[in-house]
C-alpha cells in the first residue's frame, strides 16, 4: 500500500462532548477513521460516532478509563482490533476538582494529575511503540490557558496542563526523528456546556473573561477542532513541541 492510500487512524480520549467531540469531526472530515473514547456517557458517544460517519468517515466508541495502565491498555488494543493501526493520538479525556488548596486534599489532587498528566503519558506510552515501527505519529495533548497564567481553584488541573508542556519537548526530542510530531494546544474560553456552567450565573466573571478576550468573543469548539486536523496533517509535518493557543487572544489581553 503506498503512503498516500493509507487512511489515517485517530484516537481521541474524551471524544463523546465538547471540544473532544469537534477534534473527532474535523479528523473525520480530514478522512480519517476515529475511535472515540469515552469513561461515561455511551449515548454521547454513540452520536459522535454518528457524526464522524455523516462524514463519510468510519468510526467506533470504546469505553476505557485512561487513568489506568489497564485502561490505556485495553484502549490501544481495541483501537488496532477495529482498524489495524493508529496514527494520531489527541489526549484530551480530563476531570476537574473546583477547590481552593486549603479545601483540597492530597488524594483530590492527586486524582486529576492521574488523569490529565499520568494517563496521558501512559496512554501515549502505549501508542508510541506502533508510530515508531511505522515511521509516522501524531501525538496531541490538550493542553490550558491554564498552562500559562494562575487562575484559583484548580491546583491539580494547572500543574497537570503546564505539565504537558516539559512533556511535549521531551517527547519531541526522543520522537521526532521517527516521524512522531508532538504538539499541545491550549484552548481559551470555548462555548461548551462547562463554560456555560462556569459562567451563566456569574455575570461579574462573564464580564472579567470577556474584557480579557481581543476578539471580544468566546471561541467554538470546532476552532480547536480544526487547530488538532492541521497538527495532524501533513501541512504540519514539521511542526514539534510547540502548544497553540486557540483563544481569540486572551493570553496577550488586557
Amino acid at each position: 500500500m503506498s503512503e498516500e492510500t493509507i487512511i489515517r487512524t485517530a484516537v481521541v480520549t474524551g471524544g463523546s462532548r465538547g471540544i473532544g467531540r469537534a477534534v473527532c469531526i474535523q479528523l473525520a472530515k480530514q478522512g480519517c477513521n476515529v475511535v472515540v473514547n469515552y469513561c461515561h456517557g455511551e449515548a454521547a458517544a454513540a452520536e459522535t460516532v454518528a457524526l464522524c460517519k455523516a462524514e463519510n468517515a468510519d468510526a467506533v466508541a470504546v469505553q476505557a478509563d485512561v487513568s489506568t495502565a489497564e485502561g490505556c491498555k485495553a484502549l490501544f488494543e481495541q483501537a488496532v482490533n477495529a482498524f489495524g493501526r493508529v496514527d494520531i493520538l489527541v489526549n484530551n479525556a480530563g476531570n476537574h476538582c473546583k477547590k481552593f488548596i486549603w479545601d483540597m486534599t492530597v488524594d483530590d489532587y492527586k486524582r486529576v494529575l492521574d488523569v490529565h498528566l499520568v494517563g496521558a503519558f501512559a496512554l501515549t506510552k502505549a501508542f508510541v511503540p506502533q508510530m515508531k515501527e511505522q515511521g509516522h505519529g501524531r501525538i496531541i495533548f490538550q493542553a490550558s490557558m491554564t498552562s500559562y497564567i494562575g487562575q484559583p481553584q484548580v491546583a491539580g488541573y494547572s500543574t497537570a496542563k503546564a505539565g504537558y508542556l516539559g512533556l511535549i519537548h521531551t517527547l519531541t526530542a526522543e520522537l521526532a526523528e521517527y516521524g512522531i510530531t508532538v504538539n499541545a494546544i491550549a484552548p481559551g474560553w470555548i462555548d461548551t456546556p462547562m463554560f456555560h456552567k462556569a459562567t451563566d450565573n456569574d455575570p461579574p466573571r462573564l464580564a472579567k473573561i470577556m474584557g480579557r478576550i481581543p476578539a471580544k468573543s468566546v471561541g467554538d469548539p470546532m476552532d480547536v477542532g480544526m487547530c488538532a486536523a492541521f497538527l495532524c496533517s501533513d501541512a504540519a509535518r514539521y511542526i514539534s513541541g510547540t502548544c497553540i493557543p486557540v483563544d481569540g487572544g486572551a493570553l496577550i489581553g488586557f
